[in-house]
């Protein structure tokens, strides 16, 4: 319908200007995300499969067989990257080298013909990580902990009641196993261990030593034996390309244990 007195349109003209008004929609929705403020929407991990969720379950779950009664390890609030998986390796290190890459979060144990498994860790936070090679020079299960003089001076309510260390069991910070890394003759003070705080790993939280999931440090346990080369990387040398982190759909804010 027209309104009076407006100029009648054939219906060529009306299908040239509608084909026009077309083009110019996206234009405006442009034009209008170009002055959005604010970064984009942070990518979310979409829900996984059941069979996914359900081996990820069954890889993570209770240990009652162990010294001390192991629970299932909470995986979902974790980044699943970090659950153990094998994959493409890269690198030259020989096979049963340990390799761990700080900025990525991962450490690789190497296997033959270009493959390593690879778990996800936390490791040390901002002044407190370290590179370099190492050994395993001894291996303990259940650990006994023992905060060093400079993990005591830097939280001496949290640590001080330990000096003379802490018997292995579930409220032990290095969990169900430990690796010890030696230099040489001279132990280094650093580890790999468990965890009592599973949303840790992925992040830079310890007081410097390698931390894993509590299940994941029994498998790497049992597959490594004393002299085994480690390698641990600089923080800005990676194994694989970095990725981006994903979003889960829930979280906990990441806490501080003494190792």
């Amino acid at each position: 319908m027209f309104a009076p007195g407006s100029p009648q349109l054939t219906s060529a003209e009306a299908r040239s200007r509608l084909r026009a008004l077309v083009r110019l929609v996206p234009l405006a929705l442009l034009a209008g995300g170009c002055m959005a403020v604010g970064a984009p929407p942070e990518a979310v991990a979409p829900a996984p499969s059941a069979a996914f969720t359900a081996g990820y379950a069954a890889m993570y779950a209770a240990r009652p067989g162990e010294r001390f009664a192991l629970p299932a390890t909470e995986i979902g609030d974790v980044d699943p990257r970090y659950f153990r998986r094998e994959v493409a390796y890269p690198r030259a290190e020989p096979a049963g080298t340990l390799v761990v890459d700080p900025g990525n979060k991962f450490l690789y144990l190497v296997r033959e013909n270009g493959r390593a498994l690879r778990y996800g860790v936390g490791v040390g936070r901002a002044g407190l990580a370290w590179s370099g090679t190492a050994r395993v020079g001894r291996k303990a299960e259940w650990p006994r902990w023992t905060p060093t003089p400079d993990m005591i001076a830097r939280e001496p309510e949290r640590n001080g009641p330990w000096r003379h260390g802490m018997a292995g069991g579930p409220g032990n910070p290095l969990g169900p196993r430990a690796l010890y890394l030696f230099d040489g003759p001279r132990d280094t003070l650093y580890r790999i261990h468990g965890t009592t705080e599973p949303h840790t790993i992925g992040t830079d939280v310890s007081s410097g030593c390698i931390r894993m999931f509590n299940q994941d440090i029994i498998d790497l346990y049992g597959r490594v034996p004393v002299e085994t080369r480690v390698v641990v990387l600089p923080a800005d040398e990676h194994v694989e390309p970095a990725e981006t982190p994903v979003a889960r759909t829930a979280s906990r804010e990441a806490g501080r244990s003494g190792s």
